[in-house]
């Protein structure tokens, strides 16, 4: 274990870590789960493509040890999830009591080692960022917030936000927030943390979508923020959201450490949303909430669409790492889009210039009432 932070004491990182691992290529929740396309593979290859991993940055991502996942897991569905992966079946009781061998959830040949690849990662990070005066860190492998105490719930096997709030804590760590710009609202992280004045809860989300938890009077005993937001949600919206609830909640909170969760699935091309951002929207809500910490972990999430996934974690990647994004990408860059595909189904082809560049067009509108209406009705907390 990394020793408590004493600030005083502390150094800051070298610089920006990107977290990574062999276990997501090819891994895949099987031809008929929107998991089936590549994510975090897609990041690694087009950051190297671009020469934008070198070896000073990357870290391999460890696989947390069954015992280190009881820190918010039980023992017996831990148990549970290692057994399905050895055997590749379960029972009814199995099924029943913990949520695997669902449509949602289904049995593949990497369900414990993969989430707990992620899971590794982020509680390693947590505990470098917490033996740091400063520093940041990108897990594009994490995210996976819908995970519940006893069973797996959206696609997520285990909860690696909470196992990762829960390592900044015993390193140390006690003012802390937790930021969600996944379209589904973080139903696993939320009441793992209700009623703890001391960690700040904030999450945007798309209104009447699964899991259909996170409404606007939802304040999980006073240190959560919900906004729901509706189908069509814009950057200008998302723009006015970040200035009037995202950043003075954090400015006054002052957090020693803030977890990013930057789910990519608000943006337009993704296929299980109705949100409209572009990835400008995310870069932009990066760079403002950096300085608002000296400690920020970066976590993936949803994110369906393997062409808009791959570029929106590429370029945020690039952002926390000082990087210049270029105008037109290299061939090298192109390549690894133009071999990206939907791993099965007929959904359309991408659209060519998401082969050929990383930044999205802006995708501005108007601040619709009700996203004025919800603001205001946050901001008299």
């Amino acid at each position: 274990m990394i020793p408590a932070p004493r600030d005083a004491a502390l150094l800051p990182l070298s610089g920006p870590l990107f977290f990574g691992s062999s276990i997501y290529r090819g891994s895949s929740y099987g031809r008929h789960h929107p998991l089936r396309v590549p994510r975090v593979s897609t990041v690694m290859d087009l950051a190297s493509a671009l020469g934008w991993l070198p070896a000073k940055s990357f870290r391999q991502s460890p696989r947390a040890k069954p015992a280190a996942l009881t820190a918010y897991h039980t023992a017996d569905y831990i148990a549970a999830l290692q057994r399905a992966e050895e055997t590749g079946i379960v029972d009814a009781d199995t099924r029943a009591r913990h949520h695997l061998g669902t449509p949602s959830n289904p049995i593949f040949p990497e369900m414990f080692r993969r989430p707990a690849t992620g899971a590794g990662a982020v509680m390693l990070a947590a505990e470098l960022l917490a033996s740091h005066a400063t520093g940041a860190i990108h897990v594009p492998g994490g995210g996976t917030h819908h995970g519940l105490p006893d069973r797996a719930n959206g696609f997520c096997y285990l909860n690696d936000p909470v196992l990762a709030l829960m390592a900044l804590r015993r390193a140390g760590l006690t003012r802390l927030a937790y930021v969600d710009l996944d379209a589904h609202h973080p139903d696993g992280v939320e009441p793992a943390f209700a009623g703890d004045p001391d960690l700040l809860m904030i999450s945007v989300h798309e209104e009447n979508r699964w899991p259909f938890t996170g409404a606007l009077t939802d304040d999980a005993g006073g240190n959560a923020f919900n906004l729901p937001v509706p189908r069509g949600y814009n950057d200008t919206e998302a723009r006015a959201i970040l200035h009037g609830l995202i950043l003075p909640r954090l400015a006054a909170h002052a957090p020693q450490a803030i977890i990013l969760q930057a789910g990519a699935d608000s943006l337009l091309e993704d296929p299980l949303s109705r949100l409209a951002l572009s990835n400008r929207a995310y870069i932009e809500a990066l760079v403002e909430i950096r300085p608002l910490a000296p400690r920020l972990l970066l976590l993936g999430g949803g994110g369906y669409n393997p062409w808009s996934v791959g570029r929106c974690w590429t370029a945020l990647w690039a952002t926390l790492a000082g990087l210049e994004i270029p105008d037109h990408l290299p061939d090298t860059g192109q390549a690894v889009l133009r071999a990206l595909s939907w791993n099965g189904g007929t959904r359309p082809d991408p659209d060519p210039q998401m082969l050929t560049t990383l930044l999205d067009p802006p995708r501005e509108g108007p601040i619709r009432p009700e996203i004025r209406d919800r603001l205001a009705h946050l901001a008299r907390r």
